[in-house]
């Protein structure tokens, strides 16, 4: 077995530095190719969870154990992105 694997190696030993040098960029390039993926995925969920509105509502209640009046099942959820019932907060601000 070992006799076996000394043949192998000894007949690969040119090619040894060619083989591991494009092994350890593919790795690299794989590991780069994972993270941006992941970099991507993550702005792409945080934009969509930017474009929920419930903390601008009216009926917003900004209690963690009723947080809508009116939805309370789906509030701050990607459920209420295109919520009808939306309507937004009196500022006092906006009155002047």
């Amino acid at each position: 077995m070992f006799q076996l694997l000394y043949v192998l190696i000894y007949a690969l030993q040119p090619y040894l530095n060619l083989i591991c040098f494009c092994l350890a960029w593919g790795i690299t390039m794989i590991l780069a190719w994972t993270v941006l993926s992941a970099v991507r995925e993550s702005f792409a969920v945080a934009k969509r969870m930017h474009q929920i509105p419930c903390s601008n509502c009216q009926f917003f209640t900004g209690d963690y154990r009723l947080k809508c009046t009116v939805h309370p099942s789906v509030a701050n959820s990607e459920g209420a992105i295109n919520c009808m019932d939306f309507c937004a907060k009196n500022n006092y601000m906006t009155r002047v």
